[in-house]
């Protein structure tokens, strides 16, 4: 799989070597002359020189037989417009836009972008799900903070504990996906007992998860 990355300085080169380290193979585009000399000293990646909103130099890039590509750029119209360039002129398949504006997140997937990232309301949520809850061990927004996957450890004194998921009642909108027991994955049935020390992975809407952090943990005074 070919993967074009646009811009992104430091983004860009952690990326790429995180790419190449997966098998895949990477082409860089940078505008600016001493990223680009910077980048070129990634093993097995390959850097073009250039302003990624001009066809031509994605047509230098190879994006005629990328399967991706990812704008990383400062510039939120600048990555709107590599990734149309890419996908209506180059036939790209899939392409990812980092915005800076939250606002756009909307406005470039109605504009048919693949995949678009914010950082900013992203970390965003993670702030507003996570404070004051101790107990999330871990707390992954998916979709842009429109479900959570939390992870819960068990304790001996906790409601679930010891009790059958289809004998115990949670919010509708959350599941335990996963229980993670001795180090080893379990996907639970609806007999499956939790025991004390297992890690619960659950998904669930952001309106309910205090909820179901109340449901399945002990209250601490």
């Amino acid at each position: 799989m070919k993967i074009i990355v646009v811009g992104g300085g430091m983004k860009a080169y952690f990326l790429a070597k995180n790419l190449i380290s997966m098998g895949y193979s990477v082409t860089m585009i940078n505008k600016d002359k001493e990223d680009a000399l910077q980048l070129a000293k990634i093993d097995r990646a390959t850097v073009v020189h250039g302003d990624a909103t001009l066809p031509e130099i994605l047509e230098d890039a190879g994006a005629h037989t990328a399967n991706v590509v990812v704008a990383l750029t400062s510039s939120d119209p600048d990555n709107l417009v590599i990734c149309q360039t890419a996908a209506r002129l180059f036939g790209v398949r899939k392409t990812v836009a980092i915005v800076n504006d939250p606002g756009n997140v909307e406005v470039f997937k109605t504009l048919g972008i693949d995949y678009v990232v914010s950082t900013v309301r992203t970390i965003s949520s993670l702030i507003q799900q996570s404070v004051g809850n101790e107990t999330i061990m871990n707390l992954t927004p998916v979709e842009e903070g429109k479900v959570m996957i939390l992870e819960v450890d068990v304790n001996t004194e906790d409601p679930i504990s010891g009790k059958q998921l289809n004998l115990f009642e949670m919010p509708h909108e959350a599941i335990i996906g996963c229980i993670i027991r001795e180090g080893k994955p379990i996907i639970p049935r609806g007999d499956t007992t939790v025991s004390p020390g297992d890690r619960l992975i659950i998904l669930s809407l952001p309106q309910v998860q205090s909820a179901t952090l109340s449901a399945i943990k002990r209250k601490v005074d």
